[in-house]
């Protein structure tokens, strides 16, 4: 595939709400997964840079993938052109670049090490999510 572009995989970590009110424990996750989908009113996010790849690289990448969900999760951003991954991702991810993680060329075996740090991150702090993009 002979595409241009590139694929950037964002995380956000920090959260600034314009709000005088408070918003009970419970209803934060809701409130934050919402906001991490696009319902930005009031809302300023913080994206750091974790990962970039050629779009052309990101496609060789996803055929070196086992075939299922996780491979289908991440193929969405080609389709979409853009992807969010959560806490509810975490898991399938990480099991579906585990095998280039530790066996695979440059620089597949780099971005899926990258990649499970980032999910590993989320593991241990729900609240963070990642957002791929095409462009």
């Amino acid at each position: 595939m002979s595409e241009s572009g590139k694929v950037t995989f964002w995380s956000l970590r920090q959260k600034f709400v314009d709000s005088d009110d408070d918003v009970p424990a419970e209803s934060q996750q809701v409130m934050y997964y919402s906001l991490a989908i696009g319902h930005h009113v009031g809302m300023i996010d913080c994206l750091k840079t974790e990962l970039q790849c050629p779009l052309e690289g990101y496609n060789d990448w996803l055929t070196l993938l086992p075939e299922g969900e996780g491979r289908r999760k991440l193929s969405g951003l080609l389709k979409f052109g853009e992807i969010t991954i959560d806490a509810t991702h975490t898991s399938l991810l990480a099991y579906t670049v585990d095998a280039l993680s530790k066996t695979g060329a440059e620089p597949f075996k780099s971005w899926s090490l990258r990649l499970i740090e980032l999910l590993a991150e989320i593991e241990r702090e729900p609240a963070i999510y990642l957002i791929a993009k095409r462009h």
